[in-house]
């Protein structure tokens, strides 16, 4: 059985409005496949210590992850790290390299949807710098979806870092990426064709 991922954003959780809608879609159009969604938290060495553990239970069967903002940050970690696995990944205005832009939450914060508050320090600031892949070397693995319109990441950062990945860039929109849900037969099809050409290319 198939595995799909879904990664939130920086102090969101599984209740985004995207998280939601993926989810509702696969029950309805794609029953078949295990959909995971974890509650991540705002540390990098904790939140990839929990996406390791369920990538690594989860190694026998294909396994999809959608990231949005910095869940597709995460989501490029996972593909690079495991990368003789059958990992493929979609992105959502993915964050790019984001310990650049990390100090504004120093302190005391409180996540958006939970109110549950957590303390940012410099040291997490220097997880996430050592977190971030150098290279992306699996580029036939990610399709990256793009809005020019994002207003707190500069799509043209994710444009140059993924350079050589399919790319969909839509005119407009904003950082949550709107009409998402337009796009998810689409993300289907791309992860069911990833999964078909790793499977080829592991036999060969």
């Amino acid at each position: 059985m198939p595995a799909l991922l879904y990664l939130h954003g920086f102090n969101s959780s599984p209740a985004s409005a995207k998280a939601q809608q993926t989810q509702q879609w696969v029950a309805q159009n794609a029953p078949e496949i295990e959909f995971i969604c974890p509650e991540l938290p705002p540390y990098a060495d904790r939140a990839m210590a929990l996406l390791c553990a369920i990538v690594n239970a989860q190694r026998s069967d294909p396994i999809w992850v959608i990231g949005s903002s910095m869940g597709g940050f995460y989501a490029t970690c996972l593909v690079e790290k495991f990368v003789s696995e059958n990992i493929a990944a979609v992105l959502i205005n993915p964050a790019v390299s984001p310990a650049r832009g990390l100090d504004k939450w120093l302190g005391e914060n409180s996540n958006y949807h939970s109110g549950e508050t957590w303390l940012f320090e410099p040291q997490h600031i220097d997880e996430y710098r050592r977190w971030d892949p150098q290279v992306i070397k699996k580029q036939k693995n990610y399709l990256v979806l793009l809005q020019s319109g994002d207003e707190v990441l500069d799509y043209r950062d994710a444009q140059q870092r993924y350079t050589g990945c399919n790319i969909i860039l839509e005119s407009g929109g904003d950082h949550s990426f709107i009409d998402y849900h337009r796009h998810l037969e689409t993300i289907h099809q791309f992860l069911v064709a990833a999964a078909v050409r790793n499977q080829k290319n592991n036999l060969t």
